[in-house]
């Protein structure tokens, strides 16, 4: 089952994929105004059900799908957190000992199969591939063993960068991983059940059907239960908070040359079992 947000005579609906149905959509927008709303309400199984019965059928491919969640109060981001892409820097660091933390806009994402846009500002536009956790129940000082709880679904992000924007100061990425449009959240949340096993999840991302990043939540350096109990020390997470878990090696800054995007690039990110993003690169109409 999977919670789909589209875009329908300008009005934003919510809806949802049944389970075994790859391609029509339950419209549930006449019970539910968004997924963030039911989260907010605790309202998540009846939300299901209500997809699950619903006979008010849409095909996937007609929708203009936005990401899940429109309205997030906080979007966390977290950097280096694969044991490969530490090494990838090649400076010598040892492993951190606490996560790196930062945070973007809602307007820095599109949704499924929307246009990603390089600004002018940069032609410097990279793809970074990162398995996404939704929060669905409020909390503060969460405890690594209870974090499960606390997660509504999972999604994945093209966490789309502006490398020579994110070196515009000593201490700060902010600049580069917040212009309007450059990445993408979706293509739906699978909610999360005993089934999902955190530790045991591939994320991947092609740039024009090549492979260029592949790796296994097995290998993060602070797994995603850690992760809710350090960010929930200094932040009260809220239902549709959402947390950006890190990115594998393999983004384009890292070839020699470096692989930045161009428009007409396809950027696909996939976790198997969660599902596949894909967002073609244009350049920003100003």
């Amino acid at each position: 089952m999977k919670f789909v947000t589209f875009l329908q005579n300008g009005q934003e609906k919510l809806g949802g994929l049944k389970s075994g149905n790859a391609n029509k959509v339950v419209d549930i927008s006449d019970k539910f105004s968004s997924l963030h709303q039911v989260l907010k309400d605790d309202a998540t199984a009846q939300a299901i059900a209500a997809i699950e019965t619903g006979n008010a059928v849409l095909s996937l491919d007609s929708l203009e799908l936005l990401p899940p969640i429109t309205t997030a109060e906080k979007y966390f981001c977290i950097g280096v957190n694969y044991a490969n892409r530490n090494a990838e820097y090649k400076d010598g660091s040892e492993a951190p000992k606490n996560p790196s933390v930062f945070m973007r806009s809602r307007e820095s994402f599109v949704g499924h199969g929307q246009y990603i846009e390089r600004p002018p500002e940069s032609h410097q536009l990279d793809y970074e591939g990162e398995i996404v956790v939704i929060i669905g129940k409020e909390g503060r000082r969460i405890k690594r063993e209870n974090a499960r709880d606390h997660i509504a679904g999972l999604c994945v992000m093209n966490e789309g960068t502006l490398r020579d924007w994110v070196r515009h100061a000593k201490f700060n990425v902010t600049q580069g991983k917040n212009f309007e449009r450059s990445g993408a959240l979706g293509p739906w949340m699978v909610p999360l059940t005993d089934d999902i096993d955190l530790t045991d999840l591939k994320i991947q991302t092609r740039v024009n059907g090549e492979l260029r990043q592949d790796d296994h939540t097995s290998n993060m350096m602070f797994p995603i239960e850690f992760q809710i109990e350090y960010l929930s020390k200094f932040a009260r997470l809220k239902a549709g908070d959402i947390i950006a878990t890190g990115t594998p090696n393999g983004a384009g800054a890292r070839f020699d040359p470096p692989k930045y995007l161009v428009p007409g690039d396809v950027v696909e990110v996939t976790c198997p079992g969660i599902g596949s993003l894909s967002n073609e690169v244009r350049d920003e109409v100003v």
